[in-house]
């Protein structure tokens, strides 16, 4: 068997059903680094292992439960080793979104496609950046530096939310929810940017 079958074998009986309930405590695990698994999450969410896409929703799920972040590289971490997987933009998609009541006292709530439920506020707060061709990608904090990108549908269902204050001295364009303001980019360039 080959060094990637053996350690995707040892990931997947590590994970094994009935081992642990919700979300494992990961950022307390420190084990030795094993190398790299050919993994990788793209750009749209798509889990791919040795390039093809893992097709089972289940099994992308748990793997995202031991997905932990270092500076700017992933690993999948159980107690006793860590393997390094490739991450193109961010390791969740934001799928779906719920919008309820206006201005501050708005609630923002999202589901990833692995299921993650997120309501926007501190400990899920939003950020945006600019993207290639004056785009801009809405993101959501999910847990422990994880973030979802938003679908390009939440995007401009997010954005139509969008309104002017000032932040600093400076108009800023952003999101209101749950008593927090987001800013995303300064209101003069509002008309320049292409989701």
């Amino acid at each position: 068997m080959t060094k990637q079958g053996n350690a995707m074998e040892r990931l997947m009986v590590a994970l094994a059903p009935g081992k642990a309930r919700g979300l494992p405590p990961v950022e307390r695990w420190n084990p030795p680094f094993c190398g790299d698994l050919d993994m990788r999450i793209a750009a749209d969410g798509t889990w791919f292992y040795l390039g093809t896409p893992i097709g089972r929703p289940a099994l992308v799920k748990l793997f995202s439960s031991v997905l932990k972040r270092e500076g700017d590289d992933y690993f999948l971490v159980t107690p006793v080793e860590k393997v390094g997987i490739r991450v193109e933009d961010a390791p969740f998609q934001a799928v779906e979104m719920q919008v309820d009541g206006e201005g501050d006292a708005r609630s923002i709530a999202f589901r990833t496609g692995a299921d993650d439920l997120l309501s926007v506020g501190l400990e899920h707060g939003l950020r945006f950046e600019r993207a290639t061709k004056d785009g801009l990608k809405p993101y959501v904090h999910v847990r422990r530096g994880l973030w979802a990108r938003l679908t390009r549908a939440l995007t401009y269902d997010l954005l139509a939310l969008g309104e002017v204050r000032e932040v600093e001295g400076e108009a800023m364009f952003g999101i209101a929810a749950a008593g927090q303001f987001y800013p995303a980019l300064p209101a003069s360039e509002i008309e320049g940017i292409d989701i």
